[in-house]
């Protein structure tokens, strides 16, 4: 016995010197996969996380897009329905005309729009798009309604409501339509987004727009409609229902919770990752979650499958190089994989792209359309004093015609040939004159180059100087050498200035001091232009909202142009803004040098 315990205690050590390296290979292997699963899970989940928010960012932008174009092209139709002769007749009358409404409901069926009615001085409904159906307007009053009373206060409004007698919620873009003895009425466009809810709606991810409350006015999932990103103050929420606007909806939120970074918590707890853009509509933002269960699932999968190759490709290393060969295999097969996920994803993002730059085509199409609208408007205000311009060369001309008939009856040929010469200078000045305004007419191509800056200023100083010196208002124009390049386009950088020095006349006309200049300097590869002039300034209450559609500080006025600038010295490459502190009306154009 004494024998046998000393020979087991023996090779007790053997065998354990046997096992342990083994188990301490087990053990490495084990800890080793451990870390490289943890590690390379997180970064998988940071790569999808970051590859989702970008992807978000994107359809973001083409979703708003969608949304900016459908806005673009009603807005303009309450400013020309204001125009129409019928329809001022009927406000001034305060009778129904049926062919009116029979013409409203066949305008509303060509653009789209959700209704069009007119409203009298009263806030009643005279005429309107849907009078021979059973939910006519004609005969409502709505004069408890913003739209009618913003639009009658300030000339024109944007309120996004629910109809009272439709129950179909809409954007309601109002106008004040004035005659000579001041205002009669207000026409209402209602553009109802059926269309863009149903093209936002994918089956995954979540659109909507949000107004200033946080209520939700539009979205891809229609049963959303009036719920609240987060609680309404009780007082708030009171006041919209008093005023009728979203009909007798509780608001309640919607329980989605939206991280600074993005990262979002849905109502079932599921994670997503937002994105969110301004609209150009007063306090409206527009809101675009993906879902981020697919992307984390399948980083978790390829973590996964990572983990199990390193593992094996590891203890393959400890216990042979032989499996060299087959760790080599398997790499090339998980590269494979990858790369068939890569092409189907490049495939996938060829196709958005290209929907992308359709709907930016329809936009810059409208974009232009607007903009030749409003080149059109402003050349009415200057034909006058072009046609001043061409009255002075037609003068001299038939003045120097009557010197030349009395110098050929008298025989003098030399001094005809010299009267003949000046109306052949006199014509070519009215062929300069004559050419620009066909020029400043024509529809803009778009094309934007290198271009003498001498060109512009020449053209502005033809088609607006006459203007200035009816008005007795000085006006101060550069002399760029003829070296100086800009790049942009002719037409439309003339539009810009036409715009501006159009607005400065008119501003200044009531000074005791009327002076206008345009100063230009040039800065670190920029050529600045300030356009100045001695009015008191712009009205601080609607200083933020100078470049916004429909803001005006004339009741005629459109409250487009300086938008439709905005947007074109962008185009350029440049900027414009209004520069503050100056003690007067400074605007600021900055372009690219060439």
């Amino acid at each position: 016995m004494i024998i046998h315990t000393t020979m087991a205690h023996a090779s007790f050590p053997v065998w354990c010197r046997r096992i342990a390296p083994w188990v301490l290979a087990i053990l490495a292997v084990g800890a080793g996969t451990a870390v490289f699963a943890e590690r390379y899970h997180w970064m998988l989940r940071t790569q999808a996380i970051a590859a989702e928010r970008e992807e978000t960012t994107q359809q973001t932008r083409a979703v708003l897009r969608l949304l900016e174009s459908e806005l673009q092209k009603f807005r303009l139709l309450p400013a020309v329905l204001g125009e129409y002769p019928d329809l001022r007749a009927a406000l001034r009358s305060g009778r129904v005309d049926p062919a009116l409404n029979d013409k409203l409901a066949v305008l509303k069926d060509k653009t789209g729009a959700g209704a069009i009615f007119a409203l009298d001085r009263q806030g009643k409904t005279i005429a309107a798009s849907n009078a021979r159906l059973p939910e006519s307007f004609v005969g409502h009053d709505y004069n408890f309604r913003p739209y009618y009373r913003l639009g009658w206060t300030k000339g024109g409004s944007e309120y996004f409501a629910l109809g009272t007698v439709s129950h179909r919620p809409g954007l309601f873009l109002s106008r004040r339509i004035e005659d000579r003895d001041g205002p009669i009425g207000v026409i209402v466009v209602k553009v109802e987004f059926d269309a863009i809810e149903r093209a936002w709606n994918d089956g995954q991810a979540l659109s909507f727009v949000t107004d200033a409350n946080g209520v939700l006015l539009l979205s891809s999932d229609p049963a959303l409609h009036f719920r609240t990103l987060k609680a309404i103050a009780p007082a708030r929420k009171a006041q919209i229902k008093a005023a009728l606007q979203f009909g007798g909806a509780p608001l309640t939120p919607l329980g989605i919770a939206i991280a600074a970074n993005g990262l979002t918590t849905l109502p079932d707890g599921s994670p997503a990752t937002t994105a969110s853009l301004p609209v150009p509509v007063a306090g409206w933002q527009l809101y675009h979650i993906e879902p981020l269960g697919e992307a984390l699932k399948a980083a978790r999968q390829r973590a996964e499958i990572a983990t199990m190759l390193f593992a094996v490709l590891l203890s393959l290393t400890v216990a042979t190089l032989g499996w060299a060969s087959v760790r080599r295999r398997r790499a090339a097969e998980a590269r494979a994989r990858l790369e068939q996920e890569v092409a189907l994803r490049t495939r996938d993002l060829a196709r958005e792209m290209e929907a992308r730059a359709v709907a930016d085509q329809r936009y810059r199409q409208a974009r232009e359309e607007l903009a030749h609208a409003n080149r059109l408007g402003t050349l009415g205000t200057i034909s006058a004093g072009v046609a001043h311009e061409i009255n002075q060369p037609v003068a001299t001309i038939r003045t120097f015609a009557e010197n030349a008939a009395a110098f050929l009856a008298r025989a003098q040929p030399a001094q005809v040939a010299t009267n003949l010469r000046e109306i052949v200078a006199m014509t070519d000045r009215i062929g300069s004159i004559t050419a620009q305004l066909r020029r400043y007419a024509r529809r803009g191509v778009g094309t934007i180059g290198p271009l003498p800056l001498t060109q512009v200023i020449d053209g502005v100083r033809l088609l607006v100087g006459d203007r200035f010196r009816s008005a007795r208002v000085r006006l101060d124009l550069p002399a760029p050498g003829a070296t100086l390049m800009v790049q942009a386009g002719r037409v439309r950088l003339e539009q810009v200035l036409v715009n501006l020095l159009t607005n400065a006349l008119e501003a200044v006309r009531d000074q005791p001091d009327r002076w206008v200049s345009v100063i230009l300097t040039q800065q670190d590869g920029r050529v600045i232009l300030d356009v100045r002039d001695s009015g008191t300034g712009v009205d601080p209450a609607i200083a933020d909202q100078l470049f916004m559609p429909f803001t005006s500080t004339k009741s005629e006025g459109l409250g487009l142009g300086l938008h439709i600038a905005r947007d074109i010295m962008v185009e350029f490459g440049g900027t414009l803004e209004h520069v503050t502190g100056d003690g007067h009306t400074l605007f600021r154009m900055t372009l690219n040098a060439v």
